[in-house]
């Protein structure tokens, strides 16, 4: 089921923090399994089932990550296990930003791991400033130009995970100082 059908709310990648709390604990207490312990097996699966779907829906509307992956997935823009090709552009920064990874290897003080978590800061900043933009648009957008907006947000969504990776290496040397 539709997340945004199940909480009746627009589809947006910017939904109100505070109206998905608020249906989160609504239907927390309509979807309680303890409320339904005199009915039938069925019905408490079919509750156990809606209370669970509660739960994800809240996670994932309220995660801005998970929903941007969301979205994409509900909009048929990300498919899982896809061989998504970065901009070449894209790639050979991240070249050099792996190379600075790999001399830490060599020469790992807290300096040079500084400089590099500060260029990859950039990197996620400047990201995020055009997901901000475009997220925003596409709201405002129906059609191709919506269409061509989803595809520049799966852009950005796979080189944040790349990104992550990046990160996830830092993080293995700043535990080595």
């Amino acid at each position: 089921m539709d997340y945004f059908k199940f909480y009746d709310i627009p589809l947006t990648f910017n939904p109100d923090k505070a109206l998905v709390k608020k249906k989160f604990y609504e239907l927390s207490k309509t979807y309680h399994p303890d409320f339904y312990i005199n009915e039938t097996k069925e019905k408490q699966e079919e509750i156990l089932n809606l209370s669970t779907l509660n739960n994800e829906a809240f996670q994932t509307l309220s995660n801005h990550d998970q929903l941007l992956a969301y979205i994409l997935e509900q909009e048929g823009v990300l498919e899982e296990g896809e061989k998504y090709q970065l901009p070449q552009s894209f790639l050979m920064e991240m070249m050099d930003v792996n190379e600075a990874i790999m001399e830490l290897e060599f020469d790992s003080n807290t300096e040079n791991l500084i400089k590099v978590k500060e260029t990859v800061d950039d990197f996620e900043n400047n990201l995020n400033q055009e997901l901000s933009v475009l997220t925003t648009d596409f709201e405002q957008h129906k059609g191709e130009k919506r269409n061509q907006i989803l595809k520049e947000i799966k852009d950005i969504w796979y080189r944040k995970k790349y990104l992550l990776r990046i990160r996830e290496s830092i993080n293995k040397f700043a535990a080595r100082l």
